[in-house]
């Protein structure tokens, strides 16, 4: 009985340090996936956000990124200030963790956690994210002075919320989110994404761009609002860009952001970190402006600089060519 006993026990701590070496295992190779995996193919990688702003850095989901993307996006489709997007973010972080569930306190749904029930909209209303995040800030806009309150006080001003001080722990969060999404800190937020993207229908539809190259064209449309486009016609384009560009396939679009000035550089980098939040769902390969690059393949970098050869040329063409102007997103054929 003792032998059994002594094999038994062996037998045991054997499986405990294999599991422990199996696990130590799988966690280098997702770290290492995670910083090489965009440029080995076969390498895992860790999909998720980062925002770093003035030394603070916050880690987001893909699904979190979305919806602050999203609700930074309105916030300057509608001429508020950043520290709406901030108030908001703040809210959504205390409510729901940013995720637009279906569940909640008594009859409290989505972003926001809005409950039809107190006139906030139907329950299919406050589910939708659009609908939601403009629901907030008409309440925001209404509460005079909210620019100048300390977050968790203009927040509780719109939810009435029982526990109003929560806010206050996730604002240094949702500034730094607010920052970049809006577009005030430039190239301050990435996301590192698969990469991998399976093949779809080279045909192009009546605006001369591919199936997945329009749905981007609408999906910043829908979330900013007027926005100057241009990199495609009807029947596609066979000049006006550099050799082997995505344009020639209809796999590309340019936001334009003229003249190249402070006020116009906000608002194109608040489309720009807006694409590469939503670079997964919309099937991203690349993000270009103002100097910078971020491509999906290579992700896990972030933001690098743009390397165009611009000798010879005049201001005026070293700055279209350095993206200075517009906003160049292409995705994956």
């Amino acid at each position: 009985m003792a032998a059994a006993r002594t094999g038994g026990g062996r037998a045991g701590v054997f499986l405990l340090v294999l599991l422990l070496l199996v696990g130590i295992a799988v966690g280098t190779w997702f770290a290492v996936g995670r910083l090489l995996g965009p440029i080995i193919p076969g390498l895992p990688t860790a999909d998720g956000c980062t925002v770093e702003v003035d030394g603070h850095t916050v880690a987001v989901s893909t699904e979190q990124a979305e919806n602050a993307a999203l609700i930074s996006a309105i916030a300057v489709r509608r001429g508020l200030p950043a520290r709406a997007a901030s108030i908001a973010l703040a809210t959504a972080y205390q409510e729901s963790k940013i995720i637009n569930i279906d569940y909640g306190d008594r009859d409290s749904l989505g972003l926001f956690q809005q409950r039809p029930s107190q006139g906030w909209g139907t329950v299919e209303q406050v589910q939708d994210p659009v609908y939601a995040t403009n629901a907030f800030y008409d309440a925001l806009v209404e509460v005079d002075g909210y620019e100048d309150m300390r977050v968790t006080v203009a927040a509780q001003e719109v939810q009435r919320s029982g526990f109003p001080e929560a806010y206050a722990d996730h604002e240094a969060d949702a500034r730094a989110l607010a920052s970049a999404l809006t577009g005030n800190s430039a190239a301050r937020f990435t996301c590192t994404v698969d990469g991998d993207v399976e093949a779809t229908s080279a045909d192009l539809v009546d605006v001369g761009l591919t199936e997945r190259a329009d749905a981007v064209r609408r999906d910043v449309l829908e979330a900013f609002g007027e926005v100057q486009t241009g990199g495609f016609a009807p029947e596609g384009v066979d000049t006006g860009h550099m050799e082997g560009s995505a344009h020639y396939d209809g796999r590309a679009v340019d936001f334009f952001f003229r003249p190249a000035n402070g006020p116009n550089q906000v608002r194109g980098w608040s489309v720009a970190q807006y694409l590469v939040a939503h670079a997964a769902r919309l099937d991203v390969a690349t993000v270009i402006y103002d100097g910078q690059i971020w491509t999906a393949r290579r992700s896990a970098q972030g933001w690098r600089e743009y390397e165009v050869d611009t000798e010879g040329r005049d201001a005026a063409t070293a700055a279209i060519l350095e993206h200075r102007d517009h906003v160049h997103v292409d995705v994956f054929e």
